[in-house]
């Protein structure tokens, strides 16, 4: 295949590059990173060389793209589905961009502030950072509850870049902030984001992943293998 995806099967912003290569039908191989291990880090760094994953590798065009948000971009130029992943009405694919950067800035990086804080040793743990963390999470949920009134999917009503940012995002984050009852349009959003096919294929590819998530202990039953 032309494609090859490196990736690791936990990692949100891999889960937001599958979910699109699932939504585009686009033929790719599976490359599993395992960073522990030295040889094969190296490896990826020849790829990848700031250690950025997920990389796509386009051995047709000759060409590698990093960052989760550019590689949608390229797929959808270059390996068009049956419906575009950037709305092809320009204010509709402003407000995809805009949603992709704030799923991303204010859900995905809070998240991994909080969990990044737990591999650190005690004395090395930033509570003022994650307690910010916290806060910018029940912000972003308040304002994205208001951004859902009258709308099926981040960009309108049809799925987008912005989708694929959102699922894995609010995945993990409810594992570590669960939405508030004040939430609930964002929940609902949530619960159609967990029936989309492509992102429910993520969760049970994932599923022999998750013991391996520190907060395992917070993920939904019906998330889990049997």
């Amino acid at each position: 295949m032309a494609l090859t995806l490196h990736y690791h099967p936990l990692s949100s912003y891999c889960h937001k590059a599958l979910i699109a290569l699932y939504e585009l039908d686009a033929p790719f191989t599976p490359a599993i990173l395992n960073l522990m291990d030295p040889a094969e880090r190296e490896r990826f760094l020849k790829i990848s060389p700031m250690g950025k994953m997920p990389a796509l590798e386009d051995t047709t065009r000759g060409e590698t793209v990093t960052e989760s948000s550019i590689i949608i971009e390229y797929l959808d130029q270059h390996y068009p589905g049956a419906r575009p992943l950037l709305p092809t009405d320009a204010d509709t694919c402003l407000m995809a961009r805009k949603m992709d950067r704030v799923f991303d800035l204010y859900v995905m990086t809070p998240l991994q502030k909080i969990i990044g804080d737990g591999f650190r040793p005690e004395d090395g743990r930033d509570t003022i950072g994650v307690a910010e963390a916290h806060a910018t999470l029940k912000a972003a949920y308040g304002m994205l509850d208001r951004h859902f009134y009258g709308r099926t999917w981040a960009a309108g009503e049809s799925f987008s870049l912005a989708d694929c940012a959102a699922a894995p995002a609010l995945f993990y984050a409810r594992t570590l902030e669960p939405f508030g009852e004040d939430n609930d349009l964002l929940a609902a959003y949530f619960e159609r984001l967990c029936e989309r096919p492509s992102f429910a294929r993520v969760l049970m590819e994932t599923r022999p992943w998750f013991h391996m998530y520190p907060r395992v202990d917070a993920v939904e039953a019906r998330f889990l293998a049997d």
